[in-house]
């Protein structure tokens, strides 16, 4: 079967993968156990969630820089209302969900219907929530809830001594429901091909606007569950929780193969960024001898290698077209 250039980058992302884990595991042999996989998941679920909702925008040929500072707003919203106000806590993450669905809706609307630049939008949108956490409390509030504290210990067995914990099963759930949606659903189809020429969209009759306000709803809304997952992971809520977030979710977005002039790329691909993220950082632990900056060195360099990759291939593209 012929290899499509479309699925060049979701393959050089999974053999990254497997030789930066073959590379720890054989510098260090506990690496290569199913406590420190798990703990990949576990240590790295928030930015997995967001990077969900980061994937969308992606693909439109968008972006989205408010989703730091939405999941800073999350949890200092979360924290203050169960702790301070004793509000139920099923009922305040119901709540900030909707309300963090709203925050993208209107930068969407923003996007779609008066043209303006995502970077722009999202960006005022950053401010704007940052702000609004400072505003609540500049202090660290710890998150008290007996239900939330069950609802954080409770995993499924792997073994022994190992369970794939509450965060990490509402990572994986939230990468399949989002494969889901872009894959096998008439809104996903509607994002590639925005992203894809959004003019030709256009042309095709496609409810452009209404997909572009959907996609940075669906942005919100992970990077409010993402910000709802930091919190359980932190048990306290922070203004200043989540900076350059953003552009964490970018880079696994880019190294997950998504392309950032928008229409290719896969959601499985984004874990697999967010997880390769998780094994550098991981194995700078181990050593104990690195700086941690070293992390965004080699995910720097990693960046620059697909950009690389995608220029190449969107000329290729450009060329079988032309």
């Amino acid at each position: 079967m012929k290899l499509k250039a479309r699925h060049i980058p979701i393959l050089a992302t999974m053999l990254v993968f497997i030789l930066l884990y073959a590379a720890a595991s054989f510098y260090f042999p506990y690496f290569f156990t199913l406590r420190v996989f798990v703990n990949l998941f576990i240590d790295n679920a928030f930015l997995g969630v967001v990077a969900v909702g980061m994937t969308f925008a992606v693909l439109s040929g968008g972006i989205d820089l408010s989703v730091g500072s939405v999941v800073a707003c999350t949890g200092i919203v979360m924290s203050k209302l169960i702790t301070q106000y004793g509000f139920n806590s099923l009922a305040v993450i119901a709540f900030v969900l909707l309300l963090g669905t709203a925050f993208g809706s209107v930068m969407g609307f923003f996007i779609a219907c008066y043209d303006l630049p995502p970077f722009i939008v999202t960006l005022a949108g950053m401010f704007f929530a940052r702000g609004a956490s400072q505003i609540i409390s500049l202090e660290s509030i710890p998150l008290k809830s007996p239900l939330l504290n069950r609802v954080a210990d409770f995993g499924i067995p792997l073994s022994d001594r190992v369970d794939f914990p509450f965060i990490a099963i509402v990572l994986v759930a939230a990468v399949a429901v989002g494969t889901f949606i872009a894959q096998c659903t008439k809104f996903g189809r509607n994002v590639y091909a925005i992203g894809g020429s959004e003019q030709s969209a256009l042309m095709m009759g496609l409810p452009v606007r209404r997909t572009k306000i959907g996609i940075y709803a669906l942005s919100g809304f992970f990077a409010t569950l993402g910000g709802v997952i930091y919190t359980l992971y932190t048990f306290s809520g922070y203004s200043l929780s989540g900076i350059g977030l953003e552009l964490d979710a970018i880079a696994s977005v880019v190294i997950g193969g998504t392309l950032l002039s928008g229409g290719v790329g896969y959601l499985p691909g984004t874990l697999l960024g967010v997880l390769i993220q998780g094994v550098i950082q991981t194995f700078i632990s181990f050593d104990g001898t690195l700086n941690s900056w070293w992390t965004k060195i080699i995910i720097g360099a990693l960046l620059f290698v697909f950009i690389l990759l995608q220029t190449w291939i969107s000329k290729a593209r450009a060329f079988r077209k032309s």
